[in-house]
């Protein structure tokens, strides 16, 4: 075979494809896997005596107390008081975050004199202002959401900034060399380019919620799933103390979920 043939057939070889861009895939059933191979390390560790059933229950003991709790309605009132504390308490700091973001990514002076106040409250430890929020809202619900709205509001307002940030600059001087109206010009450019950030700031504030909620539900709380796992500790039981961890964990994951649900309806354009 003459080499200009050696050649040719070597360009007809066909290249494997490189242009992924490091888009996710989808493994059907490998997260209940995971799952699954944890409870069944944990059922070893508890089986073999590698750990003391006393400081860890096996699991059997684990799902026996929330199945308990489960069927005497207890776990349900318990939950519903979280519930309502975690979307009033994440509804007002999230709402805040967000046009107080917005204003900083769209306003010079807003971005002068609120983004060092966002700045400087951001590494501040919410737990650490729930004796604050005591003392000035009692020690009802008022301090609960308002604990848990602090701890939402800076990463809130942090996404929106960065979101109208990143949004291009050409489109919006496009759309005002066209006379857009400013309203108009937020609704259809500005927002729809922040919709990403704004969906991960939801995230992120969310498992901050469920954190400060257990938190707040620790002090001066009779219902309430972070009142079940305190009481639980003091009393040492230690299977209901973790079934409630689990529970606390899935409400956590079902939030994700709820989040990523509207990720995948929203930003179908991308």
């Amino acid at each position: 075979m003459r080499p200009e043939e050696t050649r040719a057939g070597a360009a007809l070889r066909p290249v494997p494809f490189r242009g992924g861009g490091f888009a996710p895939g989808r493994l059907r059933g490998a997260a209940p896997l995971a799952f699954l191979a944890v409870l069944a390390l944990w059922q070893a560790a508890t089986g073999l005596r590698l750990v003391s059933p006393i400081a860890l229950p096996p699991p059997v003991e684990v799902a026996r107390a929330l199945w308990e709790m489960t069927a005497s309605g207890e776990l349900a009132r318990h939950l519903a008081a979280s519930l309502r504390r975690l979307a009033v308490g994440w509804a007002l700091g999230a709402s805040a975050g967000v046009a107080v973001g917005l204003a900083i990514g769209l306003s010079t002076l807003a971005r002068a004199t609120a983004l060092p106040l966002v700045s400087a409250l951001f590494p501040i430890p919410k737990i650490a202002l729930l004796p604050l929020f005591i003392v000035w809202f009692g020690i009802g619900e008022a301090s609960k959401y308002a604990t848990i709205a602090f701890g939402v509001f800076s990463p809130m307002a942090i996404a929106a900034f960065g979101g109208v940030d990143g949004v291009d600059r050409g489109l919006i001087r496009m759309a005002q060399s066209f006379g857009v109206p400013g309203r108009d010009i937020v609704r259809k450019i500005v927002l729809p380019g922040a919709t990403p950030a704004l969906l991960s700031g939801a995230r992120i504030s969310a498992s901050i919620g469920v954190i400060l909620l257990t938190a707040a539900e620790m002090i001066g709380a009779e219902h309430g799933v972070g009142a079940l796992v305190l009481a639980a500790g003091n009393l040492m039981q230690i299977d209901r103390l973790i079934a409630g961890v689990l529970v606390l964990s899935g409400l956590g994951l079902t939030v994700a979920q709820l989040i990523g649900w509207a990720e995948r309806r929203l930003l179908r354009w991308r």
